[in-house]
């Protein structure tokens, strides 16, 4: 295999350099953007300033053009090397994917380079020899199974199927291929999760016109189109069976853009697939690192006027606006339902608008258009403020970081201010087509999870029901009566198997409160559940305004007489009431119950776990000694931390809680 190193990227505002000053704000360029990346890359600079790498990508995405300037873009960051860029700048950690298929797919780097830099992932590609799949699929010693292979592409098309058919050919023999191909494919995918180590990547295949016009009956061109769609949908069904393997159905990155490949490049250099299909293929691939790394964002922050709706509502009333009744208000109307779909699933909906407050509340709570009401959004800020700083507002409210959210606008200058000030923010900048809104919010896949949970259904109204915790705590006369007042319960025991999912995602997407940030798949944490002393503990809590459900989770391990908690993790919906005191009083308690003598734990830091660096200590930890390799997404400053307790004087449970801790 030829292995490529390809370069990094952690955000920074488009044009972040440039003044601001009255006028239309920053706006995107894409010439801009390219030339800007070009200076770079001829100065020798891009390692040094990988900062402004994602902003210019992302100026680059805008535009008809979007897939073929990110190519020339990924083919300039090709030439980095992921390592001297992670030296640079341990924020952002390399990933390695291996690549292998049918047919020729050198053009498939640079578009994925450039797509993982959109995201701060350096990149060291493995290509495959051509038409190796299988044999790299089946052998263990092919780049697919190397420890530190975060992706294992094998990228598949039609004539892995047609490529073997006898002549003449009809149906059944198509049948019979695919049934064979099928069940190799559920063979090799099966292999692949007991000995891979990261994800495999499979696809669905086109069928093209070519092979089915060969077929010059309807019927058998009717029996060719639905065992080809079963064989599809064959290939789908092994994701749900192996947690190991996901699939990208290829589907509807055809649909969305133009042919599947160039007959010619097909014949003569056996490119099976079209450079815009790779490049849309090498976007999801990009979304699925992202989500592997527990990046996905959680708040959908949107403007109203000429977003949610068409007008203006300072200036053309409630009965000037309209997301229904008229052609542009129907597409306005769309994009609200889409919006709200999204909030179905545990995106959090926020508001971020210059209106006055009451009028907006009034068309959210009364206006016949709206399919989004005022309980459809965590926080409406209508006001007069500059949106960065109501962004930054929205975050300390709900407790989360700004790197969580997507904020949409149509207004150019907004959309550059946030850029600007709050690179962390994901920009999705609408125009004045709101037929457009949809795809250009959905473009990027944002909110992508590897699969919806329970609590994500419930997230909503589970940050609504802050706003009444908030109103007691403003009528109680302290902290400590507020705690005792909420009647905080805790239950710890062993995760359920319906709650991997979840402890799996606490693991990707829980970064203040996460004490090493070893990030899980569902796989990891089966595995762990399985393996003979190990605790993998679900954290679930409760109080008088509701049930919060899986809100942390402790990895724990014994080893004779010894206790080691690998992490600890804890939702920040719920710090600051005793529940991780609690839960750490019942745990250590029992290990000296069971013939434990001392546990062990460590504190890796990050950037943004530093609220936790003194957890260990404070529940009479002594430290042991600091060192070690930092973690992929450390500060740049941070060591491992070990930290040691002799289980003599345990820690007190706050009186507050009542804990029901259960260890098998």
């Amino acid at each position: 295999m030829r292995e490529t190193v390809t370069a990094p990227a952690t955000p920074k505002a488009p044009g972040a350099d440039e003044p601001h000053g009255p006028g239309p704000g920053p706006q995107p360029g894409r010439t801009g953007a390219a030339d800007r990346l070009r200076a770079l890359a001829a100065d020798g600079r891009i390692a040094a300033e990988y900062p402004a790498v994602p902003a210019l990508l992302a100026e680059l995405s805008q535009g008809d053009d979007a897939f073929a300037a990110l190519q020339r873009a990924g083919r300039l960051l090709a030439r980095e090397d992921p390592g001297a860029i992670h030296a640079l700048h341990p924020g952002a950690a390399p990933a390695t994917v291996a690549i292998t298929g049918h047919g020729t797919l050198d053009a498939l780097t640079a578009p994925l380079t450039a797509e993982f830099a959109r995201h701060g992932i350096p990149l060291t590609t493995l290509t495959g020899d051509h038409d190796a799949w299988q044999r790299d699929l089946q052998d263990t010693a092919s780049p697919l199974y190397r420890p530190g292979t975060d992706l294992a592409l094998c990228l598949l098309d039609d004539r892995i199927v047609f490529g073997e058919l006898p002549v003449p050919w009809g149906p059944e023999d198509a049948a019979r291929a695919v049934a064979a191909k099928l069940a190799l494919l559920e063979r090799l995918a099966g292999h692949y999760a007991e000995h891979g180590t990261g994800t495999l990547v499979l696809n669905t295949l086109p069928l093209l016109r070519r092979h089915l016009h060969q077929l010059v009956d309807h019927r058998s061109r009717t029996e060719l189109s639905f065992l080809w769609r079963e064989f599809n949908a064959g290939i789908l069904r092994l994701a749900v069976r192996h947690p190991r393997l996901h699939v990208v159905d290829l589907e509807p990155l055809i649909a969305d853009g133009g042919p599947v490949r160039d007959s010619r490049l097909a014949a003569y250099a056996q490119v099976h697939l079209g450079e815009e299909l790779l490049s849309r293929y090498a976007r999801e691939i990009g979304h699925l690192a992202r989500t592997l790394r527990g990046r996905a964002k959680k708040v959908l922050v949107v403007d109203l006027d000429n977003t949610l709706w068409d007008g203006i509502l300072g200036d053309d009333g409630p009965d000037g606006i309209a997301a229904a009744t008229t052609y542009r208000g129907e597409a306005f109307g769309a994009f609200q339902r889409t919006v709200r779909q999204l909030g179905s699933q545990g995106v959090l909906l926020a508001v971020c608008s210059k209106n006055d407050r009451e009028p907006v509340l009034a068309v959210l709570r009364d206006h016949p258009d709206m399919a989004l009401r005022e309980a459809d959004f965590v926080r409406i800020n209508a006001d007069w403020q500059p949106k960065d700083g109501n962004l930054r507002d929205i975050a300390a409210r709900l407790n989360l970081g700004v790197d969580s959210f997507v904020f949409a606008d149509d207004s150019p200058f907004e959309c550059g201010l946030v850029a600007s000030s709050l690179p962390a923010v994901s920009v999705v900048r609408l125009d004045e087509e709101p037929a457009l809104h949809i795809d250009k919010l959905l473009a990027d896949g944002w909110f992508d999870v590897r699969e919806l949970t329970a609590e994500d259904r419930l997230r909503a109204g589970q940050y609504r029901s802050e706003a009444e915790r908030q109103g007691l705590l403003d009528t109680t006369g302290s902290f400590e009566e507020y705690l005792h007042a909420l009647g905080v319960r805790v239950e710890l025991s062993p995760v359920r198997d319906h709650e991997i999912a979840r402890v799996a995602q606490i693991t990707l997407r829980t970064n203040q409160f996460n004490l090493t940030t070893r990030r899980l798949q569902q796989a990891d944490v089966r595995r762990l559940l399985a393996s003979p002393g190990h605790l993998v503990l679900a954290v679930r809590s409760r109080d008088r305004f509701g049930d919060n459900g899986v809100v942390g989770a402790v990895f724990a391990r014994r080893e004779g007489d010894v206790l080691h908690v690998d992490n600890t993790l804890l939702s920040c919906r719920v710090f600051a009431r005793g529940i991780e005191q609690s839960v750490f009083a019942a745990l250590l308690a029992h290990a000296r119950d069971t013939g434990a003598r001392t546990a062990r734990a460590s504190y890796r830091p990050t950037a943004k776990n530093h609220r936790v660096r003194d957890f260990y200590p404070s529940l009479g930890f002594a430290t042991v000694t600091a060192g070690g390799a930092a973690p992929d997404d450390a500060a740049p400053d941070g060591a491992e931390v070990f930290f040691e307790h002799a289980l003599e004087e345990l820690p007190e449970r706050p009186g507050h809680v009542h804990v029901d801790a259960r260890f098998s």
